[in-house]
């Protein structure tokens, strides 16, 4: 049974999380315009071996606002208070918060292993963010389905190729956050250039990653996009116990949404040693 716990971060934020399971401690950070739920499938995997806590990020649930002063740094903060209260060694991280759990591991020597699905990690300029002014605009003038149709156009996080018409984007878009069914994503969106901003902050030539002293896996899948799956070998070479498995078959929101018990089944067989 899942349980919703909370604790308070270094600046005071209450940080809250699902948690569920027994065993050793693992913290899963979320991605984008993600919520704790959205990892229920893949908590239910792993909660027969670990004590398995999802955070709700700021911004989500019964957590904190990102707040005016949100940087990564306060991402990291949170991570680790959860780690804190649950007594947590084992971090998984999703997209941008594969970006948190990989900067926080940089200075984290308690941490036992580390793994990382398709991480937000931009290696000089690779994650093309040049549409970020274009969807803030969007946003601040309350048009959120053509924000979302641009957000889909140019990160390629769907099946359909960069030579589909918009008008093709925007339906799928009106999908995501029209009605009821969109009150979440709706409400997430503005979450989304704060963080975005961080992840063209932290762009690097990735030397910094060496610091990662944690067993480190490096999770894929064969059907990402190339900007997003092409960092996991250079990070691999980079972090000095690390390895990259991939996924075939699976994309960008297998953890979530499309293969959670595969990506269960890396996580608990490297997890477990």
């Amino acid at each position: 049974m899942t349980e919703y716990r909370s604790t308070d971060s270094l600046d005071g934020t209450a940080i809250s999380y699902a948690h569920r399971g027994a065993g050793p401690g693992l913290v899963i950070v979320p991605g984008n315009n993600r919520m704790a739920h959205d990892y229920d499938r893949l908590a239910g995997e792993l909660a027969d071996r670990f004590a398995v806590s999802v955070i709700d990020r700021r911004g989500r649930g019964a957590s904190g606002p990102q707040g005016p002063d949100y940087t990564l740094e306060r991402e990291i903060e949170d991570l680790r208070a959860v780690q804190r209260a649950e007594d947590a060694h084992l971090v998984f991280g999703h997209s941008y918060g594969g970006l948190v759990a990989l900067q926080s591991a940089r200075a984290d020597r308690s941490l036992d292993r580390l793994v990382v699905y398709e991480p937000a990690v931009s290696l000089n300029g690779s994650f093309d963010l040049s549409f970020l002014p274009d969807f803030e605009r969007l946003l601040a003038a309350g048009r959120r389905t053509r924000a979302m149709a641009l957000f889909l156009h140019r990160t390629r996080l769907t099946p359909l190729p960069g030579s589909t018409p918009r008008v093709v984007f925007l339906a799928l878009a009106a999908l995501l956050v029209g009605g009821k069914s969109g009150v979440e994503m709706r409400d997430l969106m503005p979450t989304t250039p704060p963080e975005l901003t961080e992840v063209a902050r932290y762009d690097s030539d990735g030397a910094t990653y060496a610091e990662v002293m944690a067993k480190t896996l490096l999770l894929g899948g064969t059907k990402t996009p190339a900007y997003l799956l092409g960092v996991l070998e250079p990070l691999s070479r980079v972090i000095p116990r690390a390895r990259v498995e991939l996924l075939d078959g699976a994309d960008h929101n297998a953890p979530d949404e499309s293969a959670p018990r595969a990506v269960a089944e890396h996580l608990a067989a490297f997890l477990a040693g």
